[in-house]
């Protein structure tokens, strides 16, 4: 039988299929590299230890062979030759001798996909062949072990033959013959890079290769197929209980996108400037000649100066002799009118007269007024102005100097290169974070809200500036625009305070869900546009962050927030509200308040539910199909 497939071999093509050909039928995959023949005597160089194995295996049956070539087609140098075979009685074998190492350079192709199909793999070589060993440990067995990519293929390393010396060693610590032979520790220590097992067969007998080499040959056979064998068993449970495929779940609708609005804070301040709407300072010339009109609150966000100007400060707080001089040479105020604090019984006291003394300062006054309403940021603005206005160079220098002085913060030495780069860095935000200075004081106030029983005091030229509403209530025919005590009604101070922070500072940070909504309804009473649309948005924030276990168990009634956003006229938080329950159908639907919607909210709820009802059908309808079965839901 095994004389057949010498003399009667079938060339094949190296594109030949490799792959088992019957998916139904257990078979086991073996690739063998390596040429062993050196190891043995000449009489028995034609021996192979496949060869062997296969010819004296009781196990083997069915034998047949095939010789295919590699891709230059070369019949002196075959690629591999492939043996065909029953082992066990019905398991097909499948085995791939490849004798020359040099497929990994000819064909990298063909060796990938016999390694990656490969059950088992045995790596053979010649004791006494050390050039061939050394070939195979520092060129072929790193591709290898980079073609297995970590998976659990057992790998068999055999070392053939005996050593050429009088009497052959197996020691692993005897060098006597290191030289000439491959020693057993290099085996060894090969074996431990690839995570083999290594064998030393000294002579093709029934001992080594029937009981030594056969019986690890076969314990991997064993293993290989009670791993295919359980993996069978789990594709045909899962194929049978799993004949209906579960319902598939849409994605949710994408919820409506709210879009912010943007800040127009420096818009408001400089605006206020034009207008000459409350306006509590004139500046006037030496020879008493109106010059233009400011706001003793705007002034004093960005200047020290003023502050010393109208008391708000003293030398003693300011500690910084420029600043005092600058006031003292540059302003003169009446100083009867200059007082900070408002005297309760007006409505509003007479505004101050601050003459200017110099005169090219003066000329230039409304140009760096605009600068500092304008946010204070724009030198290079204010300096090509004032040039054009001043023609000396020396009155030019003395005028920025003077910008610099007021601009300046007690304690620092401000050049020009300094007061560009500092204001350049800090655009639109001296008088915003400054102005937080004056919120909720009495400094300089020259209006009382009262709410609830206490008193906020507030400063009009801010309210008229960033508030349209207030803007007509204190400028038009009504009582508060000759009031110092304004009464606040339906909301609370908490809430009063948060709007007028924001009127302030251009910001805000509600503490709650709630909050935020009270402070929307303030802004929408007040027609604060941007101030609605970030409470909407924190609200939005807070409830897509909620988790749906604290959206379950919440007190929060998300059908009353609907209620709120409706009545007060917040058309984009509702439709964002009934999309996110809409979306949230399943938590909702079991809440009480769910039944407080109208016919045509809960319409909408319903239309664009998830998961959909079909859906819902559709899984109870798997899920009674997967228990009768009595099979694990995929789903569930």
């Amino acid at each position: 039988m095994l004389a057949s497939w010498l003399w009667n071999p079938t060339i094949k093509d190296v594109s030949s299929d490799i792959r088992v050909k019957d998916p139904e039928r257990k078979s086991i995959h073996i690739v063998a590299f390596g040429n062993e023949g050196a190891g043995f005597s000449e009489d028995d160089q034609q021996r192979s230890l496949i060869w062997t194995y296969l010819g004296r295996s009781a196990l083997v049956s069915e034998t047949d062979s095939s010789l295919l070539l590699n891709s230059t087609n070369q019949l002196r140098n075959p690629a591999f030759t492939e043996y065909q075979a029953c082992v066990f009685g019905n398991v097909r074998l499948l085995v791939h001798d490849c004798p020359f190492w040099d497929i990994f350079e000819s064909d990298w192709y063909t060796s990938r996909n016999l390694i990656g199909e490969a059950d088992i793999i045995v790596i053979k070589y010649s004791v006494n062949d050390k050039s061939s060993f050394q070939e195979l440990k520092d060129i072929y067995a790193p591709l290898i072990k980079k073609a297995l990519n970590h998976c659990s293929v057992p790998v068999i390393i055999s070392a053939v033959g005996a050593r050429q010396n009088e009497v052959p060693c197996t020691c692993p610590l005897c060098i006597s013959d290191r030289g000439s032979c491959v020693t057993a520790s290099e085996g060894i220590q090969l074996a431990k890079d690839l995570g083999a097992t290594y064998l030393e067969l000294h002579s093709l007998n029934d001992f080594y290769i029937g009981k030594y080499f056969g019986g690890v040959l076969e314990y991997f056979m064993i293993q290989c197929l009670n791993q295919k064998s359980e993996k069978m068993k789990k594709r045909k449970k899962s194929h049978k209980c799993h004949g209906v495929k579960p319902p598939q779940l849409d994605q949710p609708e994408k919820m409506p996108i709210l879009k912010g609005e943007a800040s127009h804070y420096d818009s408001d301040l400089r605006n206020l400037l034009f207008c000459c709407q409350c306006v509590d300072v004139i500046f006037y010339s030496e020879a008493l000649k109106e010059v233009a009109e400011a706001h003793r609150i705007v002034l004093c966000s960005v200047s020290h100066v003023f502050m010393l100007l109208f008391n708000v400060k003293s030398p003693a707080d300011i500690q910084d002799s420029s600043i005092i001089r600058t006031a003292q040479t540059l302003f003169a105020a009446d100083q009867e009118a200059v007082s900070p604090i408002l005297n309760p019984g007006s409505s509003c006291n007479s505004p101050v007269r601050v003459i200017v003394k110099d005169s090219s300062f003066c000329s230039c006054l409304s140009d760096i007024l605009h600068f500092i309403y304008s946010g204070a940021f724009q030198w290079d603005i204010l300096e090509e102005h004032i040039k054009k206005k001043l023609k000396d160079p020396g009155n030019i220098e003395l005028v920025l100097e003077r910008v610099k002085c007021i601009l300046k913060i007690p304690g620092k030495i401000n050049s020009s290169w300094n007061c560009r780069s500092y204001l350049s860095k800090r655009p639109l935000q001296l008088c915003n974070s400054n102005l937080r200075l004056f919120f909720n004081t009495t400094v300089l106030a020259d209006v009382m809200f009262k709410i609830q029983g206490a008193t906020v005091p507030a400063h009009r030229a801010v309210l008229v500036a960033r508030c349209e509403v207030m803007a007509a209530m204190f400028n038009g025919n009504y009582i508060e625009s000759n009031s110092f005590l304004v009464p606040v009604y339906g909301i609370s101070k908490d809430t009063f305070l948060s709007f007028l922070e924001y009127l302030y500072t251009d910001s805000c940070c509600p503490a709650s869900i709630l909050q935020a909504m009270s402070l929307l309804i303030c802004a929408e009473m007040y027609q604060v546009s941007r101030l609605q649309h970030i409470c909407e948005l924190y609200i939005i924030t807070q409830l897509q962050s909620m988790p749906s276990r604290e959206l379950a168990s919440t007190s929060l009634s998300v059908v009353s927030l609907l209620r709120k956003a409706k009545f007060h006229n917040s058309d984009c938080l509702s439709n964002w509200l009934l999309h996110f329950i809409a979306s949230n159908y399943l938590i909702f639907s079991q809440k009480p308040e769910f039944e407080d919607l109208s016919v045509e909210e809960r319409n909408f709820v319903e239309m664009h539910r998830w998961p959909s009802s079909m859906y819902l059908k559709q899984l109870a309808e798997y899920r009674n199909y997967i228990h009768s079965r009595k099979c694990h839901c995929l789903v569930m």
